[in-house]
């Protein structure tokens, strides 16, 4: 028997097509994210595929007990699947019925009081001032190339001056590069204006004016050694090297940058709401964490000041 779309009957697989059209164009999700949720129903419907000994059809998501929505995620327990991947299973999962149920496909009754595990709670691990001050102002390990070390320092002071994620720093293009404040797309599509502070400006245009390849205006400004876009685990082990030459704590990663930009614009007194613009965050509460940041780090302080009573 031929494996059908998600390992649904035609019928179901027809619903879930739009469901992945709807993820795309009218969520505007990022692309990797519909990926993982497509992932995810698709083991759902192989499980529900050998519970029924059939591709589950319209009909049967419609009358799917709660009882065999946990016994999906039971399984993927027992196959020893993360707190956080299981989380995002159920997420995709309530996802897909509640579109069924929003276009009318079908609806079930049950798929709402399924609960997704709950996370160990983590806040985000900001590096010093001091120690962001060294990384961006000391020497990086040695290049053959002068303008490899003028890109490596150029996307080191975007990630950390203007709080961009990695994907975003390299899908620059050389005509966002003149524009001050620059205009960012982020997650969902979404759009912020980041200003640029002289230093990393300054970066930025060395970058340019040392690379030794032609940088058309729409194309991606940052390049690899042999001229195509650089990858971003380049960045990953330039940090990686960075650690070791300047004793910086494991915890120093590209996007311990961001995190780093935002940590440091909360204790110099900038207004949550700036800093969730500059980020990008769709929600308020995503900011807020690094209120505990600074909360947790100002504790840490108290207790290394304090005479032990």
């Amino acid at each position: 028997m031929s494996v059908t779309p998600f390992h649904f009957a035609e019928d179901a697989a027809g619903v879930a097509q739009g469901w992945v059209k709807a993820l795309a164009h009218e969520r505007r999700m990022a692309a990797k994210t519909v990926e993982a949720y497509v992932r995810d129903l698709t083991q759902f419907g192989s499980f529900l595929a050998g519970h029924f000994g059939a591709p589950a059809s319209v009909a049967d998501l419609e009358s799917l007990p709660l009882a065999d929505f946990r016994s999906f995620l039971a399984r993927r327990r027992n196959e020893g699947i993360e707190p956080r991947s299981l989380a995002r299973q159920v997420s995709a999962i309530k996802s897909f019925f509640g579109y069924a149920e929003r276009s009318a496909a079908f609806c079930n009754k049950a798929y709402g009081a399924m609960r997704a595990p709950k996370l160990p709670h983590a806040i985000p691990r900001p590096m010093n001032e001091d120690k962001a001050k060294t990384l961006l102002t000391d020497d990086q390990p040695e290049q053959q190339e002068p303008w490899i070390a003028a890109r490596d320092k150029a996307v080191l002071w975007l990630l950390y001056a203007a709080g961009l994620r990695i994907s975003e720093a390299l899908s620059l293009t050389p005509a966002m590069a003149h524009d001050n404040p620059m205009t960012i797309t982020g997650k969902g599509n979404k759009k912020r204006l980041v200003p640029l502070l002289a230093e990393a400006k300054s970066a930025l245009d060395t970058y340019l004016d040392l690379c030794p390849f032609p940088l058309n205006r729409g194309e991606p400004m940052f390049r690899g050694a042999k001229g195509g876009p650089l990858n971003p685990r380049i960045v990953q082990l330039l940090m990686e090297k960075m650690r070791g030459a300047l004793n910086l704590p494991d915890t120093a990663t590209p996007h311990a940058l961001r995190h780093s930009f935002a940590s440091h614009l909360l204790g110099n007194g900038a207004d949550l709401r700036i800093i969730q613009d500059l980020l990008g965050h769709a929600s308020l509460s995503s900011t807020q964490i690094y209120t505990e940041v600074n909360r947790t780090h100002l504790l840490e302080q108290y207790r290394k000041a304090f005479p032990q009573g």
